[in-house]
């Protein structure tokens, strides 16, 4: 079986020889899996693509250079592609985020849950594997999530349990197995995309293409949430700033508002146009932005 690992990485030398280091043991358990890895160097100023040269030399790794703006997606789409137009065929492409630590069990959920799938719903799926935190074991961080309303834009997070594997709507790719068919009949990540969104589209995409999403029954990686601010915290922080600073943190790319209206104009249509003027309202009006969240939440 041929599985062609995808990452982008920026200046987090550390933790990207941490993920590398940790998938070359999980894959040591399986020696049937033969895996090629495609690693996107942004623009790193630490050394990051020598070091993985260096300390996994033996291995199989094309380094892709970007030049410091693919951010995310757009690293992650570099390395996919660059995987696609290498020769050797492949069955699987599995994203990882470098900041993920791979668990032992890392093959053998991602494949138990494949065959799950195809047993149950008689085709190829995507799989999420689920992650926790890397101090907290028992805080679930990335997997995947379920619409409770598409309409109004809300949804839960997924939590399997009975270590059983369990549908969503829509996934994290901090690991994400996606099988050559899909990536065949619906593409990669959406070009639209710079920094964030394009795995939860992309995932969106196969299920309604006929493809299910599926989490694994149990925890494969160890990841924390580390660049979410709790809803108080960044309420707080826009209302303290001035019209200019508002602006440059929700274009900047990482935070981008584009990538997050190109999700719902792509995902949830009808709910684009409320979700546009909320999205300026906050960045010219946060006092009433907030003020009317705080009336429609009592």
């Amino acid at each position: 079986m041929n599985i062609k690992v995808l990452l982008t990485c920026f200046n987090r030398k550390d933790q990207t020889i941490s993920c590398l280091t940790s998938l070359y043991e999980a894959n040591h358990r399986k020696e049937s899996i033969n895996i090629k890895v495609f690693l996107t160097d942004d623009g790193c100023t630490d050394g990051t693509a020598q070091a993985v040269m260096k300390q996994f030399d033996s291995r199989d790794i094309t380094i892709i250079q970007g030049d410091g703006n693919l951010y995310w997606a757009g690293g992650m789409r570099a390395a996919w592609k660059c995987a696609i137009d290498e020769p050797t065929p492949a069955d699987y492409y599995l994203l990882l985020n470098d900041d993920t630590d791979l668990l032992p069990n890392l093959f053998e959920e991602l494949f138990d849950t494949e065959e799950y799938c195809k047993q149950t719903y008689g085709v190829e799926g995507v799989i999420s594997g689920v992650t926790s935190g890397k101090i907290n074991h028992d805080e679930i961080t990335y997997g995947g999530k379920l619409w409770d309303n598409k309409l109004l834009g809300i949804s839960h997070r997924v939590i399997p349990e009975d270590n059983r594997p369990v549908l969503c709507d829509a996934a994290n790719a901090n690991i994400l197995l996606v099988p050559q068919s899909v990536v065949e009949k619906i593409g990669t990540f959406w070009n639209g995309f710079i920094h964030g969104c394009a795995d939860y589209e992309y995932t969106d995409r196969a299920r309604r293409s006929g493809f299910p999403v599926l989490l694994t029954g149990n925890i494969c990686g160890r990841c924390d949430r580390d660049h979410d601010a709790s809803e108080k915290e960044k309420m707080k922080m826009l209302l303290s700033m001035n019209l200019q600073e508002r602006k440059k943190f929700f274009f900047k790319p990482n935070h981008s508002i584009k990538d997050y209206l190109n999700y719902v104009k792509r995902t949830t249509p009808l709910r684009y146009p409320l979700v546009f003027i909320g999205r300026y309202m906050n960045i010219y009006f946060p006092h009433l932005y907030y003020g009317l969240g705080s009336w429609r939440d009592k």
